[in-house]
């Protein structure tokens, strides 16, 4: 089970109310949120090995070389020696290491790769799996790496993690006439205004869907457009032909990375914390005692 953490306590952030906070009045939503989300996900779900999935740097500079707008509008800060920070609300940004304290305390395996995305080391630990893969996000990028042969899905909650959305290739063509490998053609050429990526004009979801079904892929769209008898309109040969610069270089930044070089990691489920002594300070000083006891008996069992 690979966790998108950063996608997780998000979700618990605006989830959880704000006025669950630590004895000195700081709020933990997000860390008691993504505590219960990872108690429900074990119950349910029962996984040999969990991985809380990091995001070194969410916004890594070879992507936006190839396509500078990349996340552009979610910068707050702007860093030279890089990474930037991300717009982030005034009261998440101090539960992030609270979150990766308590996680290391726990010995959940947290992994996150300088220079690279959360969504690179999933791409990259999926890729090495020798079996089955349970992705938990709520980004949609990840749906390119839905594989059934490999028994790789995305389970993308709905309402919490207690009502998950399972996607598998039967629901990636129901809903948007690909496969998982064809996802990131089908995001690339739509655009996605949340991560920056401007899309190829006047090709929107369905007419992309269409034209990867008529002409098998990107490769395949981009010769038909060199090709006076293919059947695409003339807006759409026009619009195409003048994206060539971007449809060049958007698949690198849309393709989630494979080859990471990841450090060295237990990424088995820990039955009891690798640090209780530091787990104790850190369940009093926050306030964890009664998220962090139901995680403990349900890693327990």
């Amino acid at each position: 089970m690979l966790l998108d953490t950063a996608s997780l306590y998000f979700r618990a952030y605006f989830g959880v109310p704000d006025s669950v906070r630590a004895p000195d009045g700081t709020p933990v939503n997000a860390v008691r949120g993504l505590l219960d989300f990872i108690t429900r996900l074990v119950q349910d779900h029962h996984p040999d090995d969990l991985v809380a999935c990091w995001d070194a740097d969410w916004r890594p500079q070879w992507r936006v070389d190839l396509i500078p707008s990349y996340k552009a509008h979610r910068v707050a800060v702007e860093t030279p020696e890089g990474p930037d920070e991300e717009e982030t609300p005034d009261t998440l940004a101090p539960q992030v290491p609270i979150i990766a304290a308590v996680l290391d305390a726990l010995g959940i395996a947290r992994v996150g790769v300088e220079g690279y995305e959360a969504d690179d080391v999933i791409g990259t630990l999926t890729g090495a799996a020798s079996g089955p893969v349970d992705i938990i996000t709520g980004d949609r990028d990840l749906y390119q790496l839905v594989d059934d042969a490999r028994q790789v899905r995305v389970l993308y909650p709905l309402k919490g993690v207690g009502s998950l959305q399972v996607t598998d290739e039967a629901w990636l063509r129901e809903k948007y006439g690909v496969a998982g490998s064809g996802y990131v053609d089908l995001a690339l050429l739509r655009g996605d205004p949340s991560d920056g990526l401007p899309g190829v004009p006047g090709i929107g979801e369905k007419t992309a869907a269409k034209l990867l079904d008529a002409y098998g892929d990107l490769a395949g769209i981009m010769a038909a457009v060199d090709d006076p008898s293919s059947r695409l309109t003339p807006s759409q040969r026009k619009r195409l032909d003048e994206s060539r610069a971007y449809v060049a270089v958007a698949p690198t930044v849309v393709r989630v990375a494979a080859d990471v070089a990841l450090p060295d990691f237990d990424p088995a489920l820990p039955a009891e914390p690798l640090d209780p002594e530091t787990l104790d300070a850190l369940a009093a000083r926050w306030g964890l005692q009664n998220a962090l006891h139901r995680l403990l008996v349900t890693l327990g069992k």
